[in-house]
């Protein structure tokens, strides 16, 4: 079975649609910021991912005036949070299917094992 290709699209396509030169793509391959794949001649093939960290580069250079380097450094940073974003759902989801999996407490047992025991008391009313 054929997986779903992703929309691609060619440097000048790109180049035109973000008002900048196709040079300009060039150098952010060659500093590693952009991944473009290639085409069988060799073309370079932008994706919408690719298109969106683009977007990601042009904001931090244009906006707000980052160089090259503290654009890498923030794209860096930006996957590292990610990916620490994702091991923190992973290791919450397996809390969370460990403590579904486990009996429940009995009311009596509840505090026993407690740092703090926890004495129960009846609140007057007024």
């Amino acid at each position: 079975m054929r997986s779903k290709s992703k929309a691609s699209y060619m440097i000048s396509s790109v180049a035109v649609q973000y008002e900048i030169h196709p040079q300009t793509l060039r150098l952010y391959e060659r500093e590693g910021l952009l991944k473009p794949s290639r085409s069988d001649g060799n073309t370079r093939l932008y994706t919408d991912e690719d298109l969106e960290r683009l977007e990601v580069i042009l904001h931090l250079t244009r906006d707000l005036g980052v160089n090259l380097a503290g654009v890498e450094i923030i794209l860096n940073m930006r996957e590292k949070m990610a990916e620490m974003h994702r091991q923190i759902e992973a290791f919450v989801s397996t809390v969370n299917n460990e403590l579904a999996s486990r009996p429940p407490a009995r009311a009596e047992s509840r505090g026993k094992n407690s740092l703090i025991p926890v004495l129960k008391f009846a609140i007057p009313r007024r």
